[in-house]
């Protein structure tokens, strides 16, 4: 049995992770992602969307589906399960990177699936008020309540939604919007 992916992120760390499974990575929740942004495809503007934390590009592959006219994956460790699943490159980007403004473009929407509770608590306002920079809305893709992003000051949950694994836990889908679009 594979051991969980957050059970190898205590035991290597996020980096070590990553760079022994980047290029192979998949989420083990697609289902779930496939079903929560089919649900939501109404409220949620598939027009250009930054797949952010990509992975193995899972978002990206169902919002093209959808009629997504483009997309753009950032990811700093899975650029070739990307690219393998996609077909482009994706942007090499830390959540650091992103906070010091090296982040360009502007996106009908942002969707971080399973990676946002991996920002350092102090850092998320930070690096939610910098990606509200490129989009006005960031969408939360998790398979837990973290982060919350409602409770950072200019942040609004605008809907979210759940699905259901095959054990009963719950895949959320959280987006927020910044308060001045409520």
């Amino acid at each position: 049995m594979k051991k969980a992916i957050r059970n190898q992120y205590s035991e290597l760390g996020v980096e070590a992770y990553y760079e022994q499974h980047g290029a192979d990575y998949e989420n083990p929740h697609f289902e779930q992602i496939k079903a929560l942004l089919h649900q939501n495809q109404e409220k949620i503007d598939y027009t250009h969307v930054l797949d952010l934390c990509c992975g193995s590009g899972e978002v990206s592959e169902v919002v093209l589906e959808l009629g997504a006219k483009q997309v753009t994956g950032l990811d700093p460790f899975t650029g070739i399960a990307f690219k393998r699943r996609i077909g482009q490159e994706a942007l090499s980007l830390s959540f650091q990177d992103i906070i010091r403004g090296k982040l360009e473009g502007q996106f009908s929407s942002i969707i971080c699936s399973f990676a946002m509770h991996l920002c350092p608590e102090k850092q998320l306002y930070p690096l939610v008020m910098q990606l509200f920079q490129h989009a006005s809305q960031l969408v939360i893709l998790t398979p837990h309540k973290r982060p919350d992003l409602s409770a950072l000051d200019d942040v609004h949950l605008a809907f979210e939604d759940f699905a259901l694994t095959e054990r009963g836990k719950k895949v959320r889908l959280m987006s927020y919007v910044p308060r001045m679009h409520e």
